[in-house]
């Protein structure tokens, strides 16, 4: 299993069609403090299975690590690839929505997709420290 895209963004959706929007691609959060609680964001990713793997279950873990290796966070769960048709490859979207990531150091992240334990794909995410700037002081 291949992972052909792993991306953050303000916002993505599939069609029933199974085409995949993303909106708000990105890979900069400016946060004015630290500890900074991140709101909202989703991570995207599109796999891809040929007809060997098909109708096989899989292993889906993401892992979020600061520059230091150290974990953020860490989700998994099991995977059933889908049979596909005429030998052709597979393709499955997922979207996982974020809700209240933590940060409290500025610096290098990234989330990594594992598949059966194996680092396939990495998003990497990097946090900027920007102060909210004070109106000017009129004497």
């Amino acid at each position: 299993m291949e992972v052909k895209l792993a991306l953050l963004a303000d916002y993505a959706n599939v069609t029933k069609e199974g085409k995949l929007n993303v909106m708000g691609v990105f890979t900069h959060i400016n946060a004015p403090v630290f500890p900074w609680v991140h709101p909202q964001m989703q991570l995207v990713l599109q796999l891809e299975a040929g007809p060997a793997e098909w109708e096989t279950d899989k292993q889906l873990e993401i892992k979020l690590l600061d520059q230091d290796g150290i974990q953020i966070l860490s989700i998994g769960g099991g995977l059933k690839v889908p049979k596909g048709q005429s030998g052709r490859r597979v393709q499955m979207q997922s979207i996982m929505s974020l809700v209240n990531v933590p940060f409290n150091t500025e610096g290098d992240y990234c989330f990594y997709v594992l598949i059966g334990g194996e680092t396939k794909k990495e998003a990497p995410l990097q946090v900027n420290h920007i102060p909210p700037q004070q109106p000017n002081a009129k004497v």
